[in-house]
C-alpha cells in the first residue's frame, strides 16, 4: 500500500494558503460569479503597470506566467523555427514550444547547474526566434548574475526574442541580481516574466505577466484569449498588492528556512549548492535515486529526476524537518554499508 502524502513539495508551492484579506477580497468576487470578466484584463494590466512603475502598454497578462509565454510564442515564432532553451529546465518549455510548432533546441547546464550562457548564445542561428531564460533558473536555483545577464543580452541577435523567466525572483536575495525591468529600454527583444503563483501563493488562479517594449508587447497581447482573466484571480492580486508587506514577510521566512534546510543537509553530508528560489537542489552524485525513495516512504512528495538531481520545495518547518529526517536515514545506511 502507497504511502499517503503528507508533505507536498514538488511542485514549489507557497506553505502558506492566501492571507485572510485575500480570501475576503476572493469570497466578494465569487458574489458576481454570474458576470463576465473584463472582455481583455485591462484593469489588472494597470494595476500591475502601476505597482511596475512601468506604462501599461508594457504589461502583458496571461493564465499563469506559461500562459504569457505561450501568447509569445504564438505569436513571434512560426512552423519550423527554433526554440533553445537550458536544460533541465521547467518542464512547460518543450511542450509548449511543440505546441507552437517550434524546433526545440535544449542545451545542458554546466556541472555545476547553472545555466551555459556561451552554449545558449552558440546554439543560436537564423532560425532561433525565443532564446529562453530562468533566473532563478528552474530546477537548480542557480542565478545569473546582473553583469552575466547584460553581457548575454548584448549577443543576442536583434532577430531572437529573450523570455526571461523570473518565476521565483521574489526569492533571491544578494547585490548581483538583475534589475531585469531597467533593461527593456535597451532591448527591445527582451520580456520579463513574472507570476503570482509562487511568491503571492495564488498557484491555483493561474495569474502571470510579462514585461516588455510596447511593440513586443502589443504583439503578445494578440493572442490574449478573450474573457480569459476571472474576476476572483483579479480580486487576489489586487488584494495581495495591499497586502504586500505581509507577503514579504511570508517570502523571507520561506527565505531563512530554504538557508536552514541547506544547512542541515551540508551537515548531514549532501552537497547544497548556492540557490535562489523556494527549493533546494540535490544533484548527483549524491543518493538522489535512495533520498527520492526515502521521501517518499516518509510521506513526503518531492520532484525527483532520476539519476539527475531532486528538487526539494521549502515547506512549512515541519515538513522540512520531515526532509531532514529521511534524508538522515539515507546517510545513515549508506555509512552503515561501507564499515
Amino acid at each position: 500500500m502507497d504511502t499517503p502524502v503528507l508533505h507536498r513539495l514538488a511542485l514549489n508551492e507557497s506553505p502558506y494558503p492566501p492571507l485572510p484579506s485575500v480570501r475576503e477580497a476572493m469570497q466578494r468576487a465569487v458574489e458576481q460569479a454570474h458576470r463576465y470578466p473584463q472582455f481583455h484584463p485591462d484593469d489588472l494590466t494597470e494595476l500591475i503597470a502601476a505597482w511596475c512603475r512601468v506604462t501599461p502598454d508594457r504589461v502583458a497578462v496571461g493564465s499563469g506566467s506559461v500562459g504569457v509565454a505561450l501568447q509569445l510564442l504564438r505569436a513571434v515564432v512560426r512552423p519550423g523555427d527554433a526554440v533553445a532553451y537550458a536544460w533541465r529546465t521547467f518542464d512547460a518549455y518543450p511542450l509548449l514550444a511543440a505546441m507552437v510548432g517550434a524546433h526545440p533546441v535544449p542545451v545542458p547546464l554546466s556541472p555545476d547547474g547553472h545555466q551555459d550562457l556561451g552554449a545558449l548564445l552558440a546554439a543560436l542561428d537564423h532560425r532561433t526566434r525565443v532564446v529562453v531564460l530562468c533566473n532563478p533558473h528552474n530546477p537548480t536555483g542557480s542565478l545569473v548574475t546582473a553583469d552575466a545577464l547584460s553581457a548575454f543580452l548584448r549577443q543576442v541577435p536583434p532577430h531572437v526574442t529573450v523570455l526571461l523567466d523570473e518565476a521565483y525572483v521574489e526569492f533571491a536575495r544578494g547585490t548581483e541580481l538583475p534589475d531585469a525591468p531597467a533593461l527593456l529600454d535597451a532591448y527591445p527583444n527582451l520580456l520579463v516574466l513574472r507570476t503570482f503563483s509562487k511568491a503571492y501563493g495564488l498557484a491555483a488562479l493561474r495569474i502571470g505577466y510579462g514585461l516588455g517594449a510596447a511593440g513586443l508587447v502589443q504583439r503578445i497581447r494578440r493572442q490574449q484569449l478573450p474573457f480569459g482573466i476571472n474576476a476572483v484571480a483579479t480580486a487576489a492580486v489586487r488584494a495581495s498588492l495591499r497586502a504586500e508587506r505581509e507577503l514579504r514577510l511570508r517570502v523571507d521566512t520561506v527565505v531563512a528556512e530554504r538557508e536552514r534546510l541547506g544547512r542541515e543537509l551540508v551537515s548531514l553530508g549532501w552537497r547544497v549548492r548556492p540557490g535562489h528560489a523556494n527549493s533546494v537542489w540535490l544533484a548527483a552524485p549524491d543518493p538522489i535515486d535512495e533520498g527520492a525513495a526515502a521521501l517518499a516512504d516518509a510521506g513526503v512528495q518531492a520532484r525527483h529526476y532520476a539519476g539527475e538531481g531532486l528538487r526539494l520545495t521549502v515547506g512549512s518547518r515541519s515538513a522540512n524537518d520531515a526532509v531532514l529526517t529521511a534524508l538522515a536515514g539515507v546517510r545513515l545506511r549508506q555509512d552503515a554499508s561501507r564499515t
